[in-house]
Protein backbone atom coordinates (compact mmCIF):
# COMPACT_ATOMS: atom_id res chain seq x y z
CA UNK A 1 0.00 0.00 0.00
CA UNK A 2 1.22 4.17 -0.87
CA UNK A 3 1.95 5.73 2.05
CA UNK A 4 1.70 9.51 2.84
CA UNK A 5 2.61 11.90 4.86
CA UNK A 6 0.68 15.62 5.10
CA UNK A 7 2.66 18.79 6.27
CA UNK A 8 0.78 22.02 6.81
CA UNK A 9 0.44 24.55 9.57
CA UNK A 10 -2.70 24.87 8.77
CA UNK A 11 -4.77 22.19 10.07
CA UNK A 12 -7.82 23.19 8.37
CA UNK A 13 -6.00 21.94 5.07
CA UNK A 14 -4.81 19.19 6.77
CA UNK A 15 -8.14 17.99 6.93
CA UNK A 16 -9.63 18.60 3.94
CA UNK A 17 -6.86 16.80 2.23
CA UNK A 18 -7.40 13.60 4.40
CA UNK A 19 -10.96 13.74 3.64
CA UNK A 20 -9.97 14.24 -0.09
CA UNK A 21 -7.47 11.73 -0.42
CA UNK A 22 -9.37 8.61 1.01
CA UNK A 23 -12.46 9.95 -1.17
CA UNK A 24 -10.53 10.05 -4.53
CA UNK A 25 -7.61 7.53 -3.91
CA UNK A 26 -9.20 4.95 -0.91
CA UNK A 27 -5.92 2.93 -1.61
CA UNK A 28 -3.70 5.46 0.02
CA UNK A 29 -2.89 4.98 3.39
CA UNK A 30 -2.23 8.70 5.38
CA UNK A 31 0.03 7.38 8.40
CA UNK A 32 0.63 10.45 10.11
CA UNK A 33 0.35 14.50 9.83
CA UNK A 34 2.54 17.21 10.95
CA UNK A 35 1.87 21.27 11.63
CA UNK A 36 5.67 22.11 11.56
CA UNK A 37 9.02 21.24 9.82
CA UNK A 38 10.65 19.91 12.90
CA UNK A 39 8.02 17.44 13.75
CA UNK A 40 7.89 16.48 9.52
CA UNK A 41 11.09 15.45 9.75
CA UNK A 42 10.97 13.29 12.93
CA UNK A 43 7.85 11.61 11.12
CA UNK A 44 8.99 11.08 7.91
CA UNK A 45 12.48 9.45 9.11
CA UNK A 46 10.01 7.11 11.71
CA UNK A 47 7.17 6.43 9.05
CA UNK A 48 9.18 6.62 5.71
CA UNK A 49 6.46 7.46 3.80
CA UNK A 50 6.14 7.26 -0.07
CA UNK A 51 4.66 10.56 -0.89
CA UNK A 52 5.04 14.14 1.36
CA UNK A 53 2.52 16.53 0.78
CA UNK A 54 4.59 19.46 2.27
CA UNK A 55 3.83 22.60 2.70
CA UNK A 56 6.41 25.74 1.79
CA UNK A 57 5.73 28.73 4.51
CA UNK A 58 5.89 26.90 8.10
CA UNK A 59 7.20 28.28 11.32
CA UNK A 60 10.56 27.45 12.01
CA UNK A 61 12.04 24.47 9.50
CA UNK A 62 10.22 25.80 5.83
CA UNK A 63 9.27 23.18 3.52
CA UNK A 64 12.15 23.23 1.24
CA UNK A 65 14.62 22.61 4.58
CA UNK A 66 12.33 19.91 5.37
CA UNK A 67 12.17 17.93 1.88
CA UNK A 68 16.33 18.24 1.89
CA UNK A 69 15.39 15.80 5.33
CA UNK A 70 13.28 13.50 3.90
CA UNK A 71 13.70 9.62 2.62
CA UNK A 72 15.60 9.44 -0.47
CA UNK A 73 12.29 7.51 -1.98
CA UNK A 74 9.60 10.07 -0.93
CA UNK A 75 8.26 11.99 -3.95
CA UNK A 76 6.86 15.43 -2.76
CA UNK A 77 3.77 17.29 -3.27
CA UNK A 78 4.59 21.15 -2.82
CA UNK A 79 1.67 23.09 -1.00
CA UNK A 80 1.85 26.41 -2.46
CA UNK A 81 0.34 29.73 -2.29
CA UNK A 82 2.01 30.87 -5.35
CA UNK A 83 -0.18 32.83 -8.42
CA UNK A 84 -0.67 31.56 -11.70
CA UNK A 85 2.37 32.06 -13.13
CA UNK A 86 4.32 30.39 -10.88
CA UNK A 87 1.91 27.27 -10.83
CA UNK A 88 2.26 27.03 -15.02
CA UNK A 89 6.28 27.01 -14.37
CA UNK A 90 5.65 24.14 -12.18
CA UNK A 91 3.59 22.12 -14.71
CA UNK A 92 5.90 22.66 -17.38
CA UNK A 93 8.14 21.33 -15.64
CA UNK A 94 6.31 18.43 -14.82
CA UNK A 95 6.83 19.04 -10.91
CA UNK A 96 3.85 17.73 -8.48
CA UNK A 97 2.36 20.69 -6.52
CA UNK A 98 -0.81 21.88 -5.27
CA UNK A 99 -2.12 25.26 -5.39
CA UNK A 100 -3.90 26.76 -2.39
CA UNK A 101 -6.82 26.56 -1.96
CA UNK A 102 -6.48 23.30 -3.08
CA UNK A 103 -9.45 22.12 -5.56
CA UNK A 104 -10.88 18.42 -6.00
CA UNK A 105 -9.76 18.74 -9.53
CA UNK A 106 -6.48 19.65 -9.04
CA UNK A 107 -5.80 16.95 -6.58
CA UNK A 108 -7.01 14.27 -9.02
CA UNK A 109 -4.62 15.20 -11.47
CA UNK A 110 -1.74 15.28 -8.72
CA UNK A 111 -2.51 11.84 -7.77
CA UNK A 112 -2.74 10.82 -11.63
CA UNK A 113 0.79 12.07 -11.86
CA UNK A 114 1.54 10.19 -8.60
CA UNK A 115 0.07 7.19 -10.27
CA UNK A 116 1.85 7.11 -13.62
CA UNK A 117 4.93 9.14 -13.27
CA UNK A 118 8.69 9.06 -11.73
CA UNK A 119 9.32 11.59 -9.70
CA UNK A 120 10.97 14.34 -10.24
CA UNK A 121 14.80 14.28 -8.68
CA UNK A 122 14.33 15.73 -5.45
CA UNK A 123 17.76 17.79 -5.81
CA UNK A 124 15.82 19.38 -9.39
CA UNK A 125 12.42 19.98 -7.37
CA UNK A 126 14.00 21.79 -4.32
CA UNK A 127 16.33 24.15 -6.59
CA UNK A 128 13.20 24.83 -9.06
CA UNK A 129 11.00 25.85 -5.76
CA UNK A 130 13.78 28.40 -4.27
CA UNK A 131 13.96 29.58 -7.76
CA UNK A 132 10.16 30.79 -7.67
CA UNK A 133 10.04 31.58 -3.71
CA UNK A 134 13.46 33.79 -3.92
CA UNK A 135 12.71 36.97 -1.41
CA UNK A 136 11.97 39.96 -3.44
CA UNK A 137 13.06 42.36 -1.21
CA UNK A 138 16.10 42.03 1.29
CA UNK A 139 16.45 41.19 4.61
CA UNK A 140 17.44 44.08 7.41
CA UNK A 141 21.78 44.17 7.05
CA UNK A 142 21.97 46.65 9.43
CA UNK A 143 20.37 48.42 12.05
CA UNK A 144 20.50 52.59 13.35
CA UNK A 145 20.72 52.43 16.96
CA UNK A 146 21.65 55.28 19.81
CA UNK A 147 19.95 57.86 21.74
CA UNK A 148 19.56 61.47 21.84
CA UNK A 149 21.78 63.10 18.88
CA UNK A 150 23.93 60.17 18.61
CA UNK A 151 23.20 57.41 16.30
CA UNK A 152 25.47 54.28 15.42
CA UNK A 153 25.18 51.47 13.33
CA UNK A 154 25.35 47.82 14.01
CA UNK A 155 25.90 45.03 11.35
CA UNK A 156 22.81 42.74 11.75
CA UNK A 157 25.16 39.78 11.93
CA UNK A 158 26.62 41.12 15.55
CA UNK A 159 23.44 40.72 17.42
CA UNK A 160 23.01 37.64 19.49
CA UNK A 161 19.39 38.85 20.95
CA UNK A 162 16.72 41.13 20.90
CA UNK A 163 14.61 42.05 23.74
CA UNK A 164 11.38 44.27 24.36
CA UNK A 165 11.73 46.95 27.06
CA UNK A 166 8.79 49.16 27.06
CA UNK A 167 8.87 51.38 23.82
CA UNK A 168 12.49 50.47 23.14
CA UNK A 169 14.13 47.13 21.94
CA UNK A 170 17.43 46.09 23.89
CA UNK A 171 19.99 45.18 20.92
CA UNK A 172 22.23 42.50 22.48
CA UNK A 173 25.90 41.87 21.07
CA UNK A 174 29.09 40.04 22.25
CA UNK A 175 30.16 43.00 23.85
CA UNK A 176 27.16 46.04 24.05
CA UNK A 177 23.81 46.50 24.79
CA UNK A 178 22.04 49.23 22.30
CA UNK A 179 18.95 50.89 22.51
CA UNK A 180 16.59 50.96 19.07
CA UNK A 181 12.88 52.54 19.48
CA UNK A 182 10.71 50.31 17.29
CA UNK A 183 8.30 47.69 17.75
CA UNK A 184 9.17 44.03 17.85
CA UNK A 185 6.99 42.77 15.92
CA UNK A 186 8.08 45.43 13.34
CA UNK A 187 11.58 44.59 13.80
CA UNK A 188 10.53 40.78 13.38
CA UNK A 189 9.11 41.13 10.11
CA UNK A 190 12.44 42.84 8.06
CA UNK A 191 14.72 39.73 9.85
CA UNK A 192 15.45 36.93 8.01
CA UNK A 193 13.20 33.81 9.95
CA UNK A 194 15.99 31.27 8.92
CA UNK A 195 18.66 33.34 10.80
CA UNK A 196 16.68 34.40 14.21
CA UNK A 197 13.56 32.93 16.07
CA UNK A 198 11.26 34.18 18.44
CA UNK A 199 11.35 32.18 21.41
CA UNK A 200 8.61 34.04 23.28
CA UNK A 201 6.72 37.61 23.46
CA UNK A 202 9.18 39.80 23.61
CA UNK A 203 13.12 38.07 22.93
CA UNK A 204 14.04 37.34 19.52
CA UNK A 205 17.16 35.34 19.12
CA UNK A 206 19.90 34.81 16.61
CA UNK A 207 19.66 30.75 15.89
CA UNK A 208 23.44 30.30 15.15
CA UNK A 209 24.15 32.05 18.97
CA UNK A 210 22.18 29.14 20.94
CA UNK A 211 24.17 26.63 22.55
CA UNK A 212 21.64 24.39 23.96
CA UNK A 213 17.59 24.24 24.90
CA UNK A 214 16.82 21.84 28.37
CA UNK A 215 13.17 20.97 28.81
CA UNK A 216 12.17 21.33 32.90
CA UNK A 217 9.01 18.86 33.87
CA UNK A 218 6.32 20.95 32.84
CA UNK A 219 7.55 20.87 29.02
CA UNK A 220 9.44 24.61 28.97
CA UNK A 221 12.38 25.14 27.69
CA UNK A 222 15.16 27.29 28.71
CA UNK A 223 18.02 28.03 25.99
CA UNK A 224 21.78 28.95 26.74
CA UNK A 225 23.79 30.98 24.85
CA UNK A 226 27.28 30.66 22.99
CA UNK A 227 28.39 34.48 23.61
CA UNK A 228 25.82 35.57 26.73
CA UNK A 229 26.15 34.22 30.50
CA UNK A 230 22.30 34.08 30.24
CA UNK A 231 19.44 31.50 30.30
CA UNK A 232 16.37 32.56 28.35
CA UNK A 233 13.01 31.33 28.54
CA UNK A 234 10.89 30.25 25.71
CA UNK A 235 7.09 30.25 26.21
CA UNK A 236 5.15 27.02 25.05
CA UNK A 237 4.01 28.81 21.57
CA UNK A 238 7.20 28.26 20.44
CA UNK A 239 8.28 25.08 22.49
CA UNK A 240 7.79 22.92 18.79
CA UNK A 241 11.44 24.69 17.56
CA UNK A 242 13.02 22.78 20.10
CA UNK A 243 11.67 19.48 20.10
CA UNK A 244 14.23 17.25 19.22
CA UNK A 245 13.96 15.37 15.76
Amino acid sequence: MTTALIVDDEPKLINYLVVKLAKLWPELDVVGTAENGLEAVTLAQKLKPDIVFLDIKMPGLNGLAVAEMLPKHSKIVFVTAFDQYAADAFEQSAVDYLLKPVGEERLTKTIQRLKQKEPVAKADLVALVKTLTSPKVSFLQWLRVGLDDITELVPIQDVVYFKADLKYIDVVTQNKTYLLRQSLSDLESQLDPDVFWRINRGCIVRVDQIAKAKRDFRGRYDITLHDQDQTLRVSQPFGYLFKKS
